[in-house]
């Protein structure tokens, strides 16, 4: 038998580190990192996956599309403000947002766990649609398996998507600028903390709430004013730090952020605080960053505080001078260097 030359008999993780797949993985931090660098991208290597964006923008006719593909794996099914089939749907059309796409049509596949109420079933079919209806997508195709009982985890779905660009502007991480403002269009954290509240039975005074909703219509908006973005990219698994970290390594550029520009609501820090979570960590499924010029910082704010999902939008920091990475400024005027965590902060919220 014959391998082509850059065939590799050894796996690239070291087995004696990992020698099999942790929760970890899939976590959105350090190990999924080393997964898709080492094992996937290599091996995979080609044009667009080099983008390292939510999803791939492929030339077409001499038009352009944006392409991507997700998972979904939650427990619970349902939680305070949403359930596995709106962020199924939302989770799809926000990477398509964020490649600066109008997203069109998704694909829908579910993996359903034998034994699943059909009630339950029923109830995320009718959420899937309603998702759909308030994003502005069809569902033009789809797949449905059942597995044995106990081999799965109730339900699975996974959504792949296709959006049209229409413009002109190259939206990645490595068309960010030495210069550039980052901006965040509301709060952090609610999406993680509502999922683990339900999941573990926690109660706080207030009910929190997931984000989950979908960004497309906001980002049109933005495009539509003919903001000049840089770059977007929502903040699920990994949170603000997560992403940020991953768009300073690809555009090999250096990012500080002010902590005091970030807004936490005070019972969702409480919760952080308690359960001992760094809130730029905690996943969010409505939630954004916008790399553009300084000079347009003000028209993009004027048009996100018209909208429900950018009233909240403030500017947290810029990309400035320095080695490739993230820096974050506190209340006390003290600066931390901001990485991916290693392990894994909250499993399943996605």
């Amino acid at each position: 038998m014959q391998h082509s030359p850059d065939f590799q008999l050894q796996c690239p993780i070291p087995l004696s580190d990992y020698p099999r797949v942790t929760l970890a993985h899939g976590g959105g931090g350090k190990l999924t990192h080393q997964l898709i660098a080492e094992m996937f991208a290599p091996m995979f290597d080609n044009e667009f996956l080099r983008a390292r964006h939510d999803g791939a923008v492929l030339p077409m006719d001499g038009e352009r599309i944006a392409f991507t593909t997700d998972s979904h794996v939650i427990q619970p099914l349902f939680f305070p403000g949403g359930d596995i089939g709106s962020l199924a749907v939302y989770g799809t059309v926000n990477d398509l947002a964020m490649c600066g796409a109008r997203p069109l049509y998704l694909s829908l596949s579910l993996i359903i766990e034998e034994g699943l109420p059909m009630q339950t079933l029923w109830k995320v079919v009718q959420s899937i649609k309603t998702a759909c209806e308030r994003a502005g997508v069809k569902i033009v195709a789809g797949d449905t398996k059942v597995i044995e009982r106990q081999n799965g985890d109730e339900l699975f779905i996974n959504t792949s998507g296709v959006g049209v660009i229409e413009h002109n502007l190259d939206i990645r991480p490595g068309a960010i600028h030495i210069g550039d403002r980052i901006i965040i269009n509301g709060d952090l954290g609610l999406h993680g903390i509502a999922v683990l509240a339900q999941r573990q039975g926690l109660e706080f005074e207030t009910t929190i709430d997931s984000d989950c909703a979908p960004l497309n219509g906001l980002v049109g908006e933005l495009l539509r004013a003919d903001i000049s973005i840089h770059c977007m990219r929502d903040l699920t698994r990994g949170g603000l730090a997560g992403a940020l970290v991953e768009i300073a390594g690809t555009a090999k550029k250096h990012i500080s952020i002010d902590e005091t520009k970030i807004t936490v609501r005070e019972d969702v820090q409480g919760a952080c605080e308690i359960l001992g979570f760094d809130p730029l960590f905690v996943a969010n499924e409505g939630r954004f960053v916008l790399f553009l010029p300084p000079d347009e910082t003000e028209k993009a704010l004027a048009v996100m505080h018209k909208h429900p999902l950018g009233a909240g939008a403030a500017v947290i920091g810029l990309v400035d001078e320095g080695a490739p990475g993230v820096a974050a400024r506190n209340d006390f005027g003290g600066s931390r260097v901001v990485e991916m965590f290693s392990g894994e902060q909250l499993p399943r919220i996605c």
